[in-house]
């Protein structure tokens, strides 16, 4: 029987981080580098406060991410092995719902339907791995977890780290 893998979308396949800067240097004119937020949590990401919260009610700010690099070539080649299932917490953010379901029609279009799971808790999910950057996530998850690096994570080693979709390849290959 195949195993399978729940990834994450926001800040896993979606890069969330570069369309939050980029959206807060439109609407603020502050431009923010990456390496600024190493460290930080989210919600001390940029000074306007609630800012992540006006982007996240706005139309096409969900569906205007760009894709993580290397995660559609990864996650397609994961899904020769694997039974994949894309997992976003997006009940939190309703507006988000059908501008991801649009995004990974678009990006990832071989994903069917089936494997796409909105919820509020990610306890719930039953597969045999999660590829996630939230901790809150990883750490309430009862198979193995593959955190993937993010700012706010940085300063938590309990879960095996990955800071790149080819380090969850070479990771996943050793697990078939």
């Amino acid at each position: 029987m195949r195993k399978s893998i729940a990834i994450d979308m926001d800040g896993v396949i979606a890069d969330e981080e570069t369309q939050l800067l980029t959206w807060y240097e439109r609407h603020y004119g502050l431009k923010i580098h990456p390496h600024e937020l190493i460290g930080r949590t989210e919600y001390d990401v940029v000074p306007e406060l609630g800012a992540y919260d006006k982007f996240s009610a706005t139309p096409g700010y969900f569906r205007t991410t760009p894709v993580m690099p290397g995660a559609v070539e990864a996650v397609k080649k994961l899904s020769e092995d694997f039974d994949i299932y894309i997992v976003s917490a997006a009940m939190q953010y309703p507006l988000s719902l059908s501008q991801k379901l649009e995004w990974l029609g678009e990006h990832f279009p071989f994903i069917s339907w089936r494997n796409i799971i909105f919820c509020g808790d990610k306890s719930i999910i039953g597969t045999d791995y999660m590829i996630d950057d939230h901790i809150k996530n990883l750490d309430n998850f009862k198979g193995k977890t593959v955190m993937f690096n993010a700012f706010h994570n940085v300063n938590h080693h309990h879960h095996q780290r990955v800071n790149n979709w080819d380090e969850v390849l070479e990771l996943m290959k050793k697990e078939i």
